[in-house]
């Protein structure tokens, strides 16, 4: 039994037949392949349009940005999956790219949207009353400022001004930036600490200046990651630390549950 009419499945992004694939209009083989780099085909694949040169390259400074910081918590996950299945890749890889939420990387998307509420209020007005009252308001509901402080780079994240340095360079919308620095400014009095720009604020103050969807900021991350996870893998698997990751976990963390008793229970 059917109920309401049919829903037909349909994507925009590509079909194939027996000789040729078409994605997002364009024919794979004869107009792609060796005629746009990966970032431009990103930009295509997700928002169905050619990048322009100044989106292109923003899109590959927060991925060069954000790709590599050393042995995070994902990276630590991912080494320590393949250190216990080698023979599992694309699990390992999976492991780390699953540690991506709101505080680690996801917290890039969360930003976008704060971003986008002040622009939304200020509306062509003063940013820095737009981006006081929304802070207020999401620490009056108890949310987290995403995109402020750093548990290493205790001033500005320096991969910020590189970031913004790009984004003047190639003359964008630079809006959202000046939204991501009031939002700088009013964290003190509205917070009480001076939590200074990461890098998580700078990727989407960024490529909302070029049109970037919300929806999609998280992929940016998340694709910047993925190839930091594959150089650590590969180095896991030439000379492996992922069960001495491991072992340094066990030697430092401390039991403080109950005490094993003897004899039977009572």
């Amino acid at each position: 039994m059917k109920i309401g009419k049919e829903v037909i499945p349909r994507t925009a992004i590509s079909t194939s037949d027996e000789h040729s694939i078409t994605v997002r209009g364009a024919d794979l083989c004869a107009d792609l392949i060796g005629r746009i780099g990966f970032t431009e085909y990103f930009h295509l694949l997700v928002t169905g349009r050619r990048a322009t040169p100044a989106a292109t390259a923003i899109i590959d400074a927060t991925l060069v940005a954000i790709a590599e910081h050393g042995l995070v918590p994902s990276v630590q996950a991912s080494r320590m999956t393949l250190a216990a299945a080698p023979d599992a890749l694309q699990g390992a890889v999976a492991a780390g790219i699953l540690g991506c939420g709101s505080v680690i990387l996801g917290a890039s998307e969360t930003a976008g949207r704060l971003f986008h509420e002040i622009e939304q209020r200020a509306a062509g007005g003063d940013i820095d009353v737009a981006a006081r009252e929304v802070v207020q308001e999401w620490r009056a509901a108890k949310n987290a400022i995403p995109g402020y402080g750093h548990p290493q780079h205790k001033a500005r994240d320096p991969r910020v001004d590189a970031l913004f340095a790009v984004a003047r360079e190639q003359a964008i919308d630079l809006r959202y930036v000046a939204i991501a620095e009031a939002v700088e400014r009013a964290i003190p009095d509205v917070i009480g600490k001076d939590l200074k720009l990461n890098v998580s604020a700078a990727i989407p103050a960024l490529l909302l200046g070029v049109g970037f969807p919300l929806e999609a900021l998280k992929g940016v991350p998340i694709l910047a990651r993925t190839a930091g996870l594959i150089a650590h893998l590969t180095e896991e698997l030439q000379r492996s630390i992922g069960f001495a990751l491991s072992y340094q976990a066990t030697r430092e963390a401390q039991y403080d549950g109950e005490p094993a008793r003897d004899g039977a229970a009572e």
